[in-house]
């Protein structure tokens, strides 16, 4: 059976750099993959979850996922690798196909769980943030069934049929050509049904979510939903060897008690709101104190404070220094003109010359550190009660002169004084 049109299949899937073979299959894999995980980053941070993390998990999440899909497909499909005239070492012969959707998710979800555990976040959240991501990449990954010419459907006759080569259809157990498919060119292509039908499945979840909010992991639930929907009706259409049970395949079986479980979990978590743990960097501010981890910036930010009172502290030493200047220095203040009248009155009067002057600038002034002052040997010819307010010379002459009563006079007042 010939159509007038049909979709025609690839001469060759597999290319060759040299001695390195470029295989089409893996490749559709791959994109698959860097999509899926592209889509999931994207959504991830609109969450509020931190960059990068996707690409994490996915460190974990992939691996697993093509570990899984790969023993599935060989437990299911143990009479192509095991028995007789069979070789065993085909079973690792990941390139040639054979990935099993249910296996890659279950070990793909063990992957992500040991990634979310070590980022300490929840995994429902990623799988809400990852499953249209899942979804498309499943799509882009049904394009390497048809580089290999696999998994297509029964025979067909119209223009969106499949062409399928004589070497890949139908074969006995013993090798030969299925007689029942040998003059039968063109099939349902699967492939294509499943492609189209990821493609809505991530659209109606995308979709979902921003109407519904769709939380605690009912996104990934309406992703398993959709899917297997889609994928009993499109098992339902194919002709490779697969188990039956109970006159049904296999792969229909596990369908359908996905599906069951899916939606009755959308069911019981329907009514479930609330923050969930994406791992979001903590704000540095007064709010976020109880997190522990802001401890650092509130310390940085007390000692920017502690700086302008320092800064403040020297400038007004300087200032008193400065105030100082002309009580220390060689010449004489200008305004002593009252203090020669009577000695006693004069240690009230400096109050009016100048401004009184703290504790911490009489220990400044009668600190030895200014002996700048050739007046000095004329000190003990002044009247007692003479000296000017503030005059360190008191203090620096006791300690280099035997001290007599009438400089310890002296030295009393000028601590009045200030």
């Amino acid at each position: 059976m010939q159509p007038v049109a049909s979709i025609p299949s690839p001469a060759q899937g597999v290319w060759h750099l040299g001695f390195v073979p470029i295989r089409a299959y893996a490749l559709m894999i791959i994109i698959g993959i860097v999509v899926a995980v592209w889509l999931g980053e994207r959504r991830w941070a609109a969450k509020g979850g931190q960059p990068g993390v996707v690409i994490d998990i996915a460190v974990w999440a992939v691996p697993f996922g093509l570990v899984g899909g790969r023993v599935y497909h060989v437990v299911t499909d143990a009479q192509r690798y095991f028995g007789e005239g069979r070789d065993p070492v085909d079973a690792l012969k990941i390139w040639e196909g054979g990935l099993g959707i249910w296996g890659a998710v279950l070990f793909g979800a063990l992957g992500a769980y040991i990634g979310c555990r070590r980022h300490g976040i929840s995994v429902a959240a990623l799988g809400d943030a990852v499953a249209p991501g899942i979804a498309l990449g499943q799509a882009i990954g049904r394009w390497g069934n048809y580089w290999n010419q696999e998994l297509y459907g029964r025979p067909l006759d119209t223009f969106w049929a499949l062409e399928i080569d004589p070497a890949h259809r139908p074969r006995l157990e013993d090798g030969s050509l299925d007689p029942r498919y040998a003059d039968i060119a063109t099939y349902h292509p699967t492939f294509l049904y499943e492609f189209l039908w990821c493609v809505g499945v991530a659209a109606l979840v995308i979709w979902a979510d921003r109407r519904y909010k769709l939380t605690h992991g009912r996104a990934f639930a309406l992703y398993l939903a959709g899917y297997t929907a889609g994928r009993f009706w499109i098992e339902w259409l194919r002709i490779d060897d697969a188990h039956h049970v109970l006159g049904m395949r296999l792969n229909n079986w596990t369908a359908l008690l996905v599906f069951i479980g899916a939606v009755a979990y959308l069911y019981w978590a329907r009514g479930k709101t609330g923050p969930e743990q994406v791992g979001a960097a903590p704000e540095t501010g007064p709010e976020t104190e109880a997190g522990g981890a802001v401890a650092a910036p509130e310390d940085a930010t007390a000692k920017p404070d502690a700086a302008p009172e320092e800064k403040d502290t020297a400038e007004a030493a300087a200032a008193d220094e400065k105030d100082a200047e002309p009580v220390s220095g060689t010449e004489p203040d200008p305004e002593p003109e009252p203090e020669p009248v009577t000695p006693e009155p004069a240690t009230s009067e400096p109050a009016t010359s100048e401004p009184a002057t703290s504790e911490a600038e009489a220990e400044k002034d009668e600190a030895p550190e200014k002996p700048k002052k050739p007046e000095d040997p004329e000190e003990p010819d002044r009247p007692k009660g003479s000296g000017e307010p503030g005059e360190p010379e008191a203090s620096s002459e006791s300690e280099d002169e035997p001290a007599d009563d009438d400089e310890d006079a002296k030295a009393e007042p000028v601590k009045d004084r200030k």
